[in-house]
């Protein structure tokens, strides 16, 4: 009975892995025609709109993102929830927590548009250091970037319904439509005759009603979004706890981002928000390669816990970490290298400071990494508040502390170099917490994460930084550096990044494919 229960388990792991595989799969491909795009429309709006217009977008638009911490904290709560009931297989508590959701999200959408509509017009109005003649187009942006806000906000549930389901095929299909409609808004703008800023900002609202619609559109065909809602004091209860405490995290990582994006606004005017908005544009393309990896893994973190296979949990938290980093690295070694030229090719007009801007993001982006796997642990668990409690303390000194150097008289891209050593520090900081939290040993993360990412990305950087500094600066040096780094990054992977076991399936997956090419 064991050695069936064995087989069992490992068919179960085996099946978990392909379904991992394959939504990776569907995610990339999301991922790499959502980059071409979302390239292409940010040089299209920014030559659209000039540096300045596209600098106050990015300011005011930050001051309604500054909203998605709330959000950001109720969406993992959902999401969270419903993983797990999906993982324990209770339809009715399933149901339950899908309506509270929606509840729970009407009820937020509600109190973030009573606060943030005067508070907001206010702060534009009266501290944001804006051109005057602007100020007006600068108030419709931040109106339809609300109203966009509060559109996105109501498709939460939904996303998460998706994501829990790893339908994630459907979740890139729906996220490619919401590309187009992005693109085709760039290039309206561009043979607009009206105020250019406040037309996108219009149309940028329209497109998100389109994502919402189609979004609840897709998810009547599961059981819980077909029922009518209804109030449960219990699940509220621990949503919003749950949510709290996320709310601290995600507080911090706010403030670091969108509340050091109005100090650079306050402190160096709107050409330095410019500057903030190409290195997002760079960093969220960046990051793309590792949050599709980590939406199609998270489930099975979670679901892994709620069924009690706690040896499958700290596998995957440990090899989500480490490849999730592989990911990273080999797109982000090539971008360092050749920062300058490859904006200059894809902007023509950079804003200054933007080179040093990406370096910097690019390099905290890879400390980042490291965490995504650990939070979805303890998201598991539902008892986040130590783990939150120490990220908030820690990650959030990125904001005080560049405050200080501002007023000390420090140059922009001192908070970029203030948010990579926080969050360097936060890597160690979440190990020790999240180790202790679930029960895996430190000695598991340092030895299957670090010792062989520490190699792969020493060994992997020499031949390409050689070759920038005996090549003299051109497109084909780009693209030769791109190639050898993303030749170098496989090659240093394969013989030091990876275990016995893991050479032993990509050799074995090469075969696999090397036969179907042969039979056809």
């Amino acid at each position: 009975r064991s050695l069936n229960m064995g087989d069992q388990q490992t068919g179960q792991i085996s099946e978990n892995s392909k379904r991992i595989a394959k939504n990776t799969l569907a995610l990339y491909f999301r991922m790499f025609l959502l980059m071409a795009i979302g390239l292409y429309t940010s040089r299209v709006v920014l030559n659209a709109l000039g540096e300045t217009d596209f600098g106050i977008y990015g300011a005011v638009g930050g001051i309604v993102s500054m909203c998605s911490l709330l959000s950001g904290s109720l969406a993992s709560a959902i999401s969270r929830f419903l993983t797990v009931e999906l993982g324990k297989n209770d339809v009715a508590r399933l149901r339950e927590v899908f309506s509270m959701s929606n509840i729970v999200i009407l009820l937020l959408a509600a109190v973030v548009f009573v606060i943030a509509e005067p508070s907001g017009v206010w702060y534009v109005g009266n501290v944001m250091n804006l051109p005057p003649e602007r100020v007006e187009a600068a108030r419709w942006v931040f109106q339809f970037s609300l109203l966009t806000f509060l559109v996105n906000l109501l498709s939460v549930p939904y996303n998460a319904t998706i994501i829990a389901h790893e339908k994630m095929s459907a979740y890139a299909y729906i996220s490619i439509l919401e590309g187009v409609l992005n693109l085709t808004v760039a290039l309206l703008i561009m043979h607009s005759t009206f105020d250019r800023l406040k037309y996108f900002s219009v149309l940028m609202f329209l497109s998100a009603v389109v994502v919402r619609f189609t979004y609840a559109a897709y998810c009547r065909r599961f059981d819980e979004c077909g029922h009518k809602l209804r109030w449960n004091k219990r699940i509220f209860r621990q949503m919003l706890s749950f949510a709290g405490w996320s709310f601290l995290g995600n507080g911090a990582y706010m403030l670091n981002t969108q509340g050091v994006n109005q100090l650079l606004n306050v402190f160096f005017g709107v050409s330095l928000n410019a500057a903030r908005e190409v290195m997002s544009k760079v960093e969220t393309s960046v990051n793309r390669f590792v949050t599709n990896f980590i939406t199609a893994i998270n489930p099975q973190i979670m679901k892994s816990y709620a069924a009690g296979n706690y040896e499958y949990m700290y596998h995957l938290v440990c090899r989500g970490a480490k490849y999730s980093y592989f990911l990273l690295w080999i797109l982000v070694l090539p971008l360092v290298l050749e920062t300058p030229a490859i904006l200059r090719l894809w902007l023509k007009n950079v804003p200054e400071y933007s080179v040093v801007f990406v370096r910097l993001s690019l390099a905290t982006a890879l400390c980042n990494t490291l965490g995504h796997t650990f939070l979805a642990a303890v998201n598991a668990t539902g008892n986040v508040g130590r783990y939150q409690t120490w990220v908030t303390i820690v990650g959030g000194l990125v904001f005080p502390l560049s405050l200080v150097a501002f007023k000390l008289g420090c140059e922009p891209q001192t908070a970029f170099y203030i948010y990579f050593l926080v969050y360097f520090v936060l890597i160690f900081v979440r190990m020790v917490i999240v180790s202790g939290h679930i029960g895996m040993p430190k000695s598991l993360f340092v030895k299957e994460v670090f010792m062989r990412i520490i190699p792969v990305t020493l060994l992997s950087a020499a031949v390409p930084s050689i070759l920038v500094c005996g090549m003299s600066p051109s497109v084909w040096r780009v693209l030769i550096v791109s190639l050898v780094s993303v030749c170098s990054v496989a090659v240093t992977v394969y013989f030091t990044g990876l275990t016995d076991g893991e050479k032993a399936f990509v050799i074995r997956k090469i075969k696999n494919i090397s036969k179907i090419k042969v039979l056809s």
